[in-house]
């Protein structure tokens, strides 16, 4: 899909009461957006539109595929399975507005641009946490964040390494 036109609906000249299509979303896509944070993926993507009254639509976007975004703990790219969809109400208005599930048209214009709507339910189809299953994260890096963990958790103060004006402080606690 090289464009967003594609992802474009004319709400104005439907000629039936509901459509539906289906795209397939690849890198292109995700390349062709600006300020995207995922910038490689494989999603399916359908839509279902139908009018639910003469200004009044309903909407509903599926998605399914694999983005790759990079690992949490060893910041190589991994391929992350997403599933998902959102349903809408789509209303021609005055102005072109976006709250929740209420996505307000112009009236003049007619047209509803899906693309940003599409990436956004990707993006939140993302888990918050991705990483690699066990044993497939780099070895190396692996290797370095586990080194430089265990130098860490040694290098903890101890009582005597504290600060005096923080240890004359410790002397006011009130005791039991």
């Amino acid at each position: 899909m090289s464009s967003f036109e594609t992802l474009n609906i004319n709400l104005l000249s439907m000629k039936e009461d509901s459509m539906e299509f289906s795209c397939q979303l690849n890198d292109e896509f995700f390349q062709s957006l600006d300020d995207a944070q995922i910038q490689h993926g494989d999603v399916d993507a359908t839509v279902s539109i139908r009018k639910a009254g003469s200004d009044d639509f309903a909407l509903q976007i599926g998605i399914q595929g694999v983005v790759t975004v990079e690992c949490d703990l060893c910041l190589d790219d991994m391929e992350q399975p997403i599933e998902g969809s959102s349903t809408y109400i789509v209303k021609l208005g005055q102005g072109s507005d976006e709250t929740d599930d209420v996505i307000t048209v112009n009236e003049n214009e007619g047209i509803l641009r899906l693309g940003w709507l599409i990436y956004e339910l990707i993006a939140l189809a993302v888990p918050i946490k991705h990483v690699h299953a066990p044993g497939k994260c780099n070895d190396a890096m692996t290797r370095k964040l586990e080194e430089l963990s265990a130098t860490r958790s040694g290098d903890e103060t101890a009582e005597d390494d504290i600060d005096p004006r923080w240890a004359e402080l410790g002397k006011l606690k009130i005791k039991d």
